[in-house]
């Protein structure tokens, strides 16, 4: 992988260290990383919230971060597990994806979704933190997840407009053209890979107007492979993970059943409780 080069707009960086002391963060399986694979990291996985922990880490002293995103979790759940324990950590910086799962699922309402959603905001806005929340991807270049392309742009107008209810800051992942490549997830197509959540980290970290030295990188280009061989792996990605995803919903399983949250205590990141 070779570095790219970043075509944004410019911006005035911010070359003070940024303010925040207690970074906490709740959601599903985005937040908690899953599609970076990291052994040495509690639950196994890295992932965008671990990156940028790391980056406010070596910006200031007493920083304690603080993940308490479980995969599979609907709003609702993420409401009733995560957001008071979130609040008891008191943090200053606190970052919220959630919903996302709903949205997908057949019938569901992304306004009703919203309204759970601007309750969660709420609370966590109450004690004062900065709240970061984000966007749903773009989904139109993925083939199965393109029919629900609409519903996720009417959701991500409604988390806008909480935003600014809220005075809460938007990651906006609908922007992030980087990552509407299939370069940049996981062999499940359903999770980012290491360099979708380094992409995602640092439109994190630009969000947050934080200066840092992650740069832009871009995938090695794709094999070419024959439509036959092509065809063929999407019949082993169904099996392998459509199938068993679409199951468990079926079933009301989730992918969180039994998972707890990988680092459910704000400590020092790079201590005990972190990678």
């Amino acid at each position: 992988m070779t570095p790219s080069k970043d075509t944004r707009t410019p911006y005035v960086p911010n070359d003070e260290p940024h303010p925040w002391r207690r970074f906490v963060t709740v959601g599903d399986s985005f937040t908690e990383g899953i599609g970076d694979p990291e052994p040495n990291a509690p639950g196994g996985h890295r992932g965008w919230a671990d990156r940028v922990a790391e980056v406010l880490s070596l910006q200031v002293e007493d920083f304690a971060y603080a993940n308490l995103a479980v995969r599979g979790k609907l709003i609702g759940q993420i409401a009733e597990d995560q957001i008071d324990a979130a609040l008891d950590l008191a943090p200053d910086l606190v970052t919220i994806c959630a919903g996302g799962n709903d949205v997908i699922r057949p019938g569901t309402d992304p306004d009703d979704i919203a309204a759970q959603f601007e309750s969660c905001v709420a609370r966590l806005s109450s004690q004062g933190a900065a709240v970061v929340v984000f966007t749903g991807f773009d989904v139109g270049w993925n083939p199965v997840f393109r029919p629900f392309r609409g519903k996720i742009a009417i959701y991500n107008e409604n988390v806008r407009a909480i935003a600014e209810r809220h005075d809460a800051l938007v990651a906006d992942l609908w922007a992030l053209g980087e990552v509407q490549d299939p370069r940049f997830w996981a062999d499940d197509r359903l999770h980012l890979n290491p360099l979708g959540h380094h992409e995602v980290a640092r439109m994190v970290l630009r969000a947050l107007n934080v200066s840092h030295a992650l740069q832009p990188m871009r995938p090695d280009p794709l094999p070419a492979r024959t439509w036959r061989s092509a065809r063929r792996d999407d019949l082993v990605w169904a099996r392998t993970h459509l199938v068993p995803w679409v199951l468990r919903r079926l079933r009301h399983q989730s992918s969180g059943d039994d998972v707890l949250p990988k680092r459910p205590d704000a400590a020092p990141y790079g201590g005990d409780s972190g990678a």
